[in-house]
């Protein structure tokens, strides 16, 4: 049977957006996008009625909040090897190889990170995002190696979201991108969203979009091909991928936003270094994955 969570709003939050005031509960283990989801659903009701997601909240509002119980779970767990850099009763961190989808989608339905999780964890996985990506906090593309953090239980889950949304989750890349550039670092400043002529790519574009901002630094030069590393204040999806290609410099191989490159499989995209809060210690913590083969054989194969 469904749970119902009663919250009656304080004169001092008077005025704040609904969804970020719940999402700040500790208890309520819900992300603001599934908040505004369920409340336009109606799943989240103020004082008897249902409300639009942008709702802001008076003092003395009665919040119901429906609480469904968790779908049962008809992935099948696989036997699929993880490389695992860090693991606790709250999260772990893993280092995905280039070509593993992260979660179960269409042409997809197996052989995921995901499916591999479910093995290795079982039960012990949040479901925030529901039954198709227990766990996962954020995502990497199938081409683009590196490092992922996952989350164990709801609580966590909520607690790593909410420093992703605010910011303060490192997260570093390092890259080969097309091209020479002219100086020796940069920021790129632009809104991103989805293509208006063709769903499945994101672009720059002012309307129906987000804002998004990357950093970069040039590690290395070459004739043809730059070495870079990267660093995301917000995180849009492709959007590295995405800024590069805006800015003339699409990550080598990357059919999508460039070209491909003979020899390799997709964007030469590699997720370096994590940082964040523990969620229940409260101490930072980092971690740093090296260089994969395939983009050490790129780099060699452009300093030639």
């Amino acid at each position: 049977m469904a749970e119902t969570i009663v919250r009656i709003v304080p004169e001092k939050n008077e005025g704040e957006r609904l969804d970020k005031w719940i999402s700040a509960q500790e208890d309520i283990p819900l992300t603001r996008t599934v908040l505004q989801n369920r409340m336009e659903s109606g799943q989240v009701t103020v004082n008897g009625k249902q409300v639009a997601k942008n709702y802001r909240q008076h003092g003395g509002d009665v919040i119901e909040i429906t609480m469904p119980d968790p779908e049962p779970l008809e992935l099948v767990p696989e036997n699929i090897p993880l490389d695992i850099v860090y693991e606790d009763d709250d999260l772990l961190v893993v280092n995905k190889s280039k070509g593993m989808v992260v979660h179960p989608a269409p042409g997809h339905t197996t052989g995921t990170l995901v499916h591999a999780l479910l093995y290795h964890c079982g039960d012990h996985l949040s479901g925030i995002n529901g039954v198709i990506r227990p766990g996962i906090v954020h995502r990497i593309d199938r081409d683009t190696s590196g490092l992922l953090m996952i989350a164990k239980n709801d609580i966590a889950h909520q607690k790593l979201s909410k420093q992703i949304q605010e910011h303060t989750f490192t997260r570093e890349y390092q890259a080969v991108a097309m091209g020479r550039f002219l100086q020796p670092e940069g920021t790129v400043c632009a809104p991103i969203g989805r293509h208006p002529t063709d769903r499945k790519k994101m672009c720059v574009i002012e309307k129906n979009s987000k804002q998004a901002i990357t950093h970069y630094w040039i590690i290395q030069m070459y004739k043809m091909a730059s070495h870079l590393r990267l660093r995301l204040e917000t995180g849009r999806t492709h959007q590295i991928r995405v800024h590069m290609a805006y800015i003339g410099h699409p990550i080598l191989g990357d059919a999508v936003y460039g070209k491909a490159f003979p020899g390799i499989e997709g964007q030469c995209l590699h997720a370096a270094k994590i940082g964040f809060i523990h969620p229940t210690t409260g101490l930072y913590m980092e971690f740093e994955s090296a260089l994969p083969e395939y983009f050490k054989k790129v780099l060699r194969k452009i300093q030639n």
